[in-house]
């Protein structure tokens, strides 16, 4: 059985989505899958089960990517084409079987929306895959040695981005002798663009517990590096979405986005706002998409301490009962 899954180009939105990639595998174990995806989340994907091959969708002018991933495509008789960028490429191309999501009318979660293109009442969560290598990539970037904190400083808006000198003091607060990661490192992540962004956290952090992991390892090894860290807090943004798929504590900052459609998916994933709502923000006759202005400002440290410790308190109480 030949399938083709037509994800997405941003980090969060393609995680958000493999849920119903390991779904599929496993409906399916003899499946090959090919994957049409920007570059960025490729290499994630790319580790799926049963993935052959991936297509990578560079944007191109005057939608010259479509043009590109139909050529790539059209050669191949698809038994399934499951197509989440509801585009008109999967009824251009030789299926059986088509699968188109629909525009999100009723405004549901990321995770439950993408399960609609499949009938799925019960939504799969997402899911991430590594191998052995990056597994050990990530143990010498982060070897044993006491609890790690994870931070997020940076996002793909600046509108997104909480301030940075509040980082600073989260994370001062967290592993201090009262926190909930007493004596804990701190692994900043981000991409190599995001530098500048995030060099005055970098530049306050004690550098003793700092690990500066921003454009430093691949997107694999980022995943592996989360897996090992005990709690993470960060702007809504793909990382934070990695972070919950790693089933770690995951703490979501939102501001001009809405927690109830991308927030963090998962039992062990929380989500904090700003004291203004979204509606707030958006009417605000000063909001400008094309700006960078932060609109995190209204969001204080004490909040997001607070939702840390109610997040990890949960995960405590609901192993407890587990347990």
């Amino acid at each position: 059985m030949k399938i083709l899954f037509i994800s997405h180009n941003r980090l969060g939105d393609a995680v958000l989505s493999t849920g119903l990639l390991a779904h599929l595998a496993r409906l399916h174990p003899q499946a090959r899958i090919t994957i049409a995806c920007g570059p960025v989340p490729a290499p994630l994907l790319a580790l799926g089960p049963n993935v052959e091959a991936v297509v990578v969708m560079e944007k191109a002018p005057l939608a010259g990517h479509w043009l590109r991933l139909w050529q790539q495509t059209v050669s191949r008789r698809w038994d399934l084409v499951v197509d989440l960028r509801a585009s008109l490429l999967a009824w251009l191309l030789p299926a059986k079987e088509r699968r188109v999501l629909r525009r999100n009318v009723a405004s549901l979660h990321s995770v439950r929306h993408a399960a609609e293109v499949l009938q799925l009442s019960e939504p799969p969560a997402p899911e991430l895959w590594l191998r052995p290598e990056h597994e050990q990539a990530a143990a010498a970037q982060l070897p044993p040695g006491g609890p790690v904190l994870a931070l997020g400083p940076t996002a793909n808006w600046g509108g997104k981005q909480w301030p940075i000198d509040r980082f600073s003091r989260l994370a001062r607060d967290l592993t201090g002798p009262d926190g909930l990661l007493p004596g804990g490192r701190i692994a900043v992540f981000g991409a190599a663009g995001e530098r500048p962004a995030a060099e005055p956290l970098l530049a306050e952090l004690p550098p003793e517990q700092c690990i500066d992991l921003i454009g430093r390892i691949d997107l694999p090894t980022v995943l592996a590096c989360l897996r090992r860290s005990d709690l993470f807090v960060g702007n809504d943004s793909g990382l934070m979405h990695m972070a919950a798929a790693a089933h770690i504590p995951t703490l979501g900052l939102f501001g001009p986005s809405r927690e109830e459609l991308y927030g963090p998916w998962g039992d062990k994933a929380a989500s904090v706002r700003t004291d203004l709502a979204f509606d707030d923000i958006r009417n605000d006759p000063a909001y400008d998409y094309r700006k960078q202005d932060s609109w995190m400002t209204t969001l204080p440290v004490e909040k997001v301490e607070a939702a840390a410790r109610a997040l990890m308190a949960r995960i405590s109480q609901s192993g407890e009962a587990a347990g």
